[in-house]
């Protein structure tokens, strides 16, 4: 079969086809953009059924190779770039997109770096220092579905790497999972590269929501991502109903993994819900340290039921991937000093104060916003998010809009803003906010 450039594809089953597409692709014979035969042709030319091509087409679209445009056809997927955490190249711009903590919060590690020296550590010798692992228990225990006696933990090289690592191990590509809408970037990201099919959960004020899980569950997804507080974007906390909600959800699936997220752990001044009820038995409480000890610290503590610990492990062993002990040590030093622990306290009040201000600020000037948990404070605007950040930009402002978080690629355009303002001075604030009004004035007008 020939495409407008005479590429040929070939295959007699979905898998053969699909993986002729990939490799035309891999070897640039087919280009981003390039349109491949309707369903129709492909299945006349190739002598197989119409349905084994239309699942050809479905497996390449679920792991982006391709997208479907309906009536307009089928052609090869552009390259997308996911949004990216951290400072942008925003040369004379004010930078509030960062999602960073406030450096002058972040413990000094100096003492921690001193308490972290000792004896050398060997290959074959256990994963978890002895001294993080009991602190780590005690930190989890409270939380997790599990006795203590049976909790099993696994430390990885933070966050991020915990969901995929946890993914990997559960589901193989073109698997269902469902991810908040709006979403966390880099669960964008890992869902992208693995080639898992996102399956959107909305997100309202008490957080994923019964009903978007539910619709989820009944579309077959293996996985479930959910943040139980400081949601990013949205900064939404799961409230204790609906966790109850969402474990009755849950319940008639217990085999289903879930993946509670909860990074922002010691500096949140709301409660943990768990949406894992105790006889579930795949689950996984990660913890991160890198919001309050600083992005440079990957380390994250996961507890998980006994078989995915065993699942981990075989991805962690001794000798190849296990996180240094330099950095355990480093980490367990800064969590037993009441001095660093103070100023983690402090750091999440700050966060959630200047959240809060600057929330009231914008809804006295004619903008309203509730504050949420976390870094950053996601602001509803009455018109088009990018059309309001580009105003801003022309008033010296780089903000990020809800667009770089929605789950479903070509969505309707977003209405909100991510701020990340906990850094600004009362002038800053002042004029951030007068501008974001104007902005959104010209906008609307």
């Amino acid at each position: 079969m020939s495409t407008d450039s005479d590429v040929v594809i070939s295959g007699g089953t979905a898998a053969e086809i699909a993986d002729s597409v990939r490799a035309l692709v891999d070897r640039g014979e087919l280009v981003p953009g390039q349109s491949l035969p309707p369903v129709r042709a492909l299945a006349e030319q190739l002598g197989i059924n119409r349905n084994t091509a239309v699942a050809a087409y479905r497996t390449l679209a679920r792991s982006g190779v391709v997208v479907s445009l309906g009536r307009a056809g089928t052609r090869v997927a552009q390259r997308q770039a996911v949004a990216q955490e951290g400072f942008a190249a925003a040369g004379s711009l004010r930078d509030v997109a960062t999602g960073n903590p406030d450096p002058r919060l972040i413990p000094d590690l100096g003492p921690a770096l001193t308490a972290a020296a000792g004896r050398p550590v060997l290959y074959g010798e256990p994963v978890i220092d002895p001294g993080l692992e009991q602190w780590a228990k005690e930190w989890m225990s409270p939380d997790a579905p599990a006795e203590p006696t049976d909790l099993h933990l696994t430390l990885t090289s933070g966050a991020v790497d915990a969901v995929e690592r946890l993914l990997a191990q559960a589901l193989m590509r073109d698997d269902a999972v469902a991810l908040e809408d709006p979403c966390f970037l880099a669960s964008i990201q890992i869902a992208r590269h693995g080639g898992y099919r996102a399956v959107p959960v909305p997100v309202d004020a008490e957080g994923m929501t019964a009903d978007g899980l539910r619709a989820a569950l009944e579309q077959g997804v293996r996985a479930v991502v959910c943040t139980p507080r400081a949601q990013n974007p949205t900064g939404a906390s799961l409230s204790e109903r609906r966790a109850a909600e969402l474990r009755e959800v849950l319940a008639a699936h217990p085999y289903v993994l879930v993946i509670q997220d909860d990074y922002y752990s010691l500096l949140s001044h709301q409660p943990f819900h768990s949406i894992v009820g105790p006889a579930h038995r795949r689950w996984a409480l990660l913890r991160s340290v890198s919001k309050f000890a600083g992005p440079d610290m990957c380390l994250a503590v996961t507890a998980t039921d006994p078989e995915t610990a065993g699942r981990l492990a075989q991805r962690l062993s001794p000798g190849t991937t296990w996180v240094s002990h330099l950095l355990q040590r480093i980490t367990h030093a800064v969590l037993t000093d009441p001095a660093a622990l103070a100023l983690i306290d402090r750091a999440g009040a700050h966060y959630a104060a200047q959240n809060t201000a600057f929330a009231a600020r914008l809804t006295a000037q004619g903008l309203p916003v509730e504050a949420g948990d976390g870094m950053s404070l996601w602001a509803p605007v009455p018109v088009p998010a990018r059309v309001v950040a580009e105003r801003l930009m022309r008033r010296g402002w780089l903000v990020r809009t809800g667009d770089d978080f929605q789950l479903a690629p070509g969505a309707e355009p977003s209405h909100h803003l991510r701020l990340t303002v906990h850094d600004l001075d009362e002038e800053a604030a002042e004029r951030l906010a007068a501008d974001l009004v104007a902005a959104v004035e010209e906008s609307a007008g």
